[in-house]
């Protein structure tokens, strides 16, 4: 009886293990299938291909939204909730964040762009979804944006959607952080 419960065990773990492993590789598989097939709602992050030209003759309306993952403790909207644009213009739009916990917390913020086909069209130079962003408990902080619209945008697209989710990646920040790295010893079995 004993050893059907350790094998019965045993297949659980790998189960769990090989659960793990496909949510941890879900993201990159995700990145490789969007790039593959175009259909992935991410702007793009291009930055040596700035348009020094402005369309004058048209003008694009992009609004922004943010979302909150679950029950991260933060507070994250922009300024501005919409702008008028001038594709080839660049425009930079100030979001502000809070922490609204009682300790020190991480979050990241993801950016979508919709309609989907129009992603390819908004680029950011900078923005604050590049990078973490630590904040103290009940710290406020100011972020930017900066972005421009390609003038190849095509003129069925007048309105675009730029949209953040922030998520609290303290925890996952923290297992990096506290992981110590792995010593690789050298054991001769027979």
């Amino acid at each position: 009886m004993a050893t059907t419960h350790s094998k019965l065990l045993k297949k659980l773990l790998l189960v769990s293990l090989g659960m793990f492993g496909f949510a941890f590789a879900l993201v990159p598989l995700y990145d490789v299938f969007c790039e593959v097939t175009g259909l992935n709602g991410k702007p793009s992050l291009d930055q040596a291909s700035v348009s020094t030209e402005v369309d004058k003759s048209r003008v694009v309306d992009v609004g922004f939204i943010t979302h909150i993952q679950g029950l991260a403790p933060f507070e994250v909207s922009a300024n501005t909730q919409r702008v008028s644009v001038q594709p080839g213009a660049m425009h930079k739009v100030i979001f502000s964040a809070k922490n609204i916990s009682d300790t020190n917390r991480v979050m990241q913020a993801i950016p979508s762009v919709s309609p989907g086909l129009a992603a390819k069209y908004l680029h950011k130079i900078e923005c604050f979804c590049f990078n973490q962003q630590p904040l103290s408990a009940g710290e406020e902080a100011e972020l930017a944006l900066i972005f421009y619209v390609d003038t190849a945008l095509p003129y069925k697209f007048e309105e675009l959607t730029l949209s953040y989710t922030v998520f609290d990646i303290s925890e996952q920040v923290q297992q990096a952080v506290s992981t110590p790295p792995k010593e690789t010893v050298n054991e001769t079995r027979i």
